[in-house]
């Protein structure tokens, strides 16, 4: 039986029992998108297809480097960390190329739970948009530095200089691509594989930089996509001896990396909410207004889709990434880019974005403040023509610059309460200023070149 076929309670069981699989992966991604996960049982895996499993909720409790948060009330040491119920997705079923027959199905947490998991979160919005009717298509573009180091070797270098695969900066290389040929082909087939193909893949400016872009889907299904692409190419690179990095920065010296997400609506006929071909640029009043509350909320929810404090370095003027909410046609300077292309293409991008977004929470910021747009019916002003770091309108929004005032706004954001609801929103915010505040904690090397002498 082939994974793609799985949609069912009873697809999930005939594929393990037909593989003859005594165990098979389930994985669940956290409020960072890292996905956490383990090999379960077969017996275990068929009961918990019925009624779930438990997952400790520490996932939730913790941050990317597994240390725990001090500062929110789901769990923490005053629950003494139980398990949260998670339900098993038979339809993300995936093949694992590394691992013969062995499959890989995604979970999310429900119960109580469900209010802060990611992927809860843009089920969410998404039921907000089939209830009025909506459709959202969307994906992701992924960029993406790739070294010749190990998790052993950047630790024993203290993450200073690493080598990069290629020198130099060769954007849209044929000979780079070419001369890795392997690795390309590799990661294509994976993708394949995996069901999160690739619509284009090629190098960017910089040393060892990819891009790669994913096909369209639903929503949900994109989402799924999107983060299972950023574990498994870091998984593949590694097993080659190398090691991709989806930070948003890495170096002060080379652009930034984005993590552009592109969304477009239909109807339940089918049919592009998006697109009239007798309005300026073939926008419809709804993509104008769905424009409108992207540009409208994104200071308030920023913290959503710049989710480090590393996120924050990328946003600076004349490196490819928009500085404040601005919105303008085919212009790549604003954060969010109109794209006309008729019936079956017209979209927004969402370029405010970095390769360090968790998907699920990203896509439910941009479709979310969208749909409150459409809702209220938001319009965004005229749209930017020229450079956007050069030119204020009135309808000019600037942008938090920290991830704690971004923190700060989104709890304090009315409007995302609504769409997202409390639980979240505070879950949220605080993990957030969990991560400026560990930071803080840190003694960089700038600083102490600056002032260990001189001051």
């Amino acid at each position: 039986m082939d994974a793609r076929d799985v949609k069912t309670v009873a697809d999930a069981r005939a594929i393990v029992e037909g593989r003859g699989l005594t165990h098979v992966k389930v994985g669940v991604f956290d409020a960072d998108g890292v996905m956490r996960g383990k090999y379960m049982a077969r017996e275990k895996f068929f009961a918990a297809l019925d009624k779930g499993f438990g997952f400790c909720d520490v996932v939730l409790g913790w941050d990317s480097n597994d240390q725990l948060y001090d500062n929110v009330k789901y769990t923490g040491w005053h629950t003494a960390y139980p398990d949260a119920n998670v339900r098993i997705i038979p339809s993300s079923c995936r093949d694992v190329p590394f691992e013969g027959e062995m499959v890989l199905f995604l979970a999310e947490f429900e119960g109580a739970a469900e209010a802060i998991c990611p992927r809860g979160v843009l089920r969410k919005v998404l039921k907000r948009a089939a209830d009025a009717g909506i459709t959202v298509n969307a994906s992701a573009e992924f960029e993406f530095f790739v070294f010749d180091e190990t998790p052993d070797s950047v630790r024993a270098k203290n993450y200073q200089g690493l080598k990069n695969i290629t020198p130099g900066f060769f954007g849209y290389s044929m000979l780079r691509s070419s001369v890795h040929a392997d690795f390309y082909n590799e990661l294509l087939a994976l993708c394949e594989k995996m069901r999160m193909p690739l619509e284009g893949l090629h190098t960017e400016t910089g040393p060892g930089v990819l891009e790669a872009a994913l096909i369209y889907d639903e929503a949900l299904e994109s989402a799924d996509r999107a983060a299972l692409f950023k574990t498994f190419t870091k998984v593949l690179a590694q097993k080659r001896g190398w090691m991709a990095t989806f930070m948003a920065k890495w170096s002060k010296d080379w652009p930034g990396q984005s993590g552009h997400l592109h969304v477009s609506l239909k109807d339940e006929a089918g049919k592009s909410l998006f697109y009239d071909e007798g309005k300026p640029y073939g926008m419809s009043d709804l993509q104008r207004w769905f424009v409108g509350g992207q540009q409208a909320l994104m200071p308030e929810l920023l913290a959503m889709i710049a989710c480090t404090v590393n996120s924050y370095t990328r946003l600076i003027p004349g490196f490819w990434a928009p500085t404040d909410a601005t919105w303008g046609i085919e212009n790549r300077t604003c954060a969010l880019r109109v794209i006309p292309g008729g019936p079956k293409s017209q979209r927004v991008e969402y370029r405010i974005a970095a390769a360090d977004i968790n998907p699920y929470i990203a896509l439910a910021c941009a479709i979310g403040s969208g749909l409150w747009g459409i809702e209220n019916k938001i319009d965004p002003g005229e749209p930017i023509k020229g450079n956007a770091y050069e030119i204020k309108t009135s309808s000019h929004r600037p942008l938090p610059r920290t991830l704690y005032e971004a923190a700060e706004r989104l709890e304090a954001s009315g409007a995302a309460r609504e769409l997202f609801g409390d639980a979240f929103v505070e879950h949220y915010a605080a993990t957030r200023k969990w991560e400026e505040r560990e930071f803080r904690k840190a003694i960089t090397d700038w600083e102490m070149a600056r002032y260990f002498e001189i001051i």
